[in-house]
């Protein structure tokens, strides 16, 4: 086996040929326990460290973190070449055919006069290739994908046949349509019936988001993400003067959460 430290191979091969000795007879006991069910958990880790590298912006971190989702890549093609089934290289090969046939409009003779027109080709062509009728056009989305990013993805999906909402003024009326129903579910005091309502508005909310050009879990977690930042600051201040939140009333709380809201602006 090549040196890894050679450098005269191409990177990609070198990677690889990497991988395969840390699995190897001489390799590192960890990296030789892997199994595609343990590296599920990592798989999963690195990509959400990798949205983290994207959002901070900063191009070594974004660089180190695709290089981690890659490793994860090799690591279950080598475990599949261990097993007779696949190489890397097919792997590369089969995405090629794919993204060739799916793109007629740029490597054949296909027209197309807008992103969305792309869209609804694509899921022609995947309909072709699965050459099952009765198959729906939704299945095949992870079901433990964050469930508002599923939601769009559904959404998404439907709308590139046309069942779609006409704009969004009547999207919203459906949200308000939603809190109403909730509102009655409360007071006939149906906790099966709150909680699927509570989805129904959920599920309306996304799709207000897509038809903004928002992304609801993006959204969501920047949401998430400034109510942390503003009580963590609450702490600050509050301990700064010596009180403590446990001390505290909601209103003291309050009004130390509206000032470090207002300094943010």
């Amino acid at each position: 086996m090549p040196d890894p430290l050679k450098p005269d191979q191409g990177e990609l091969d070198r990677l690889i040929d990497i991988v395969a000795q840390l699995r190897g007879e001489h390799g590192c006991p960890w990296d030789k326990e892997q199994t595609l069910e343990t590296l599920k958990p990592h798989l999963i880790e690195e990509s959400y460290e990798l949205l983290d590298a994207i959002d901070s912006g900063d191009p070594d971190r974004h660089k180190d973190e695709l290089g981690d989702v890659l490793l994860q890549v090799v690591l279950q093609a080598q475990i599949r070449s261990e097993e007779g089934e696949f190489l890397l290289e097919d792997v590369a090969r089969g995405l090629s055919e794919k993204l060739i046939r799916r793109h007629p409009h740029v490597f054949g003779d296909v027209e197309v006069s807008d992103s969305a027109e792309v869209l609804r080709n694509w899921e022609a062509i995947k309909a072709e290739e699965r050459n099952d009728p009765d198959r729906s056009m939704l299945e095949g989305l992870p079901s433990g994908l964050p469930a508002l990013h599923r939601a769009q993805r559904v959404q998404a999906r439907a709308s590139r046949v046309g069942f779609d909402w006409s704009n969004a003024a009547d999207v919203l009326s459906k949200v308000e349509e939603e809190i109403r129903e909730i509102r009655e579910a409360l007071a006939a005091e149906e906790s099966i019936r709150t909680s699927e309502e509570i989805g129904d508005l959920l599920f309306s909310i996304v799709n207000f988001s897509r038809f903004n050009g928002i992304h609801a879990e993006e959204a969501l977690r920047q949401a998430v993400d400034r109510f942390v930042n503003r009580f963590s600051e609450v702490e600050r201040r509050m301990t700064a003067d010596g009180r403590s939140l446990e001390a505290s009333s909601l209103e003291e709380m309050d009004r130390y959460w509206n000032v470090v809201k207002a300094d943010e602006a």
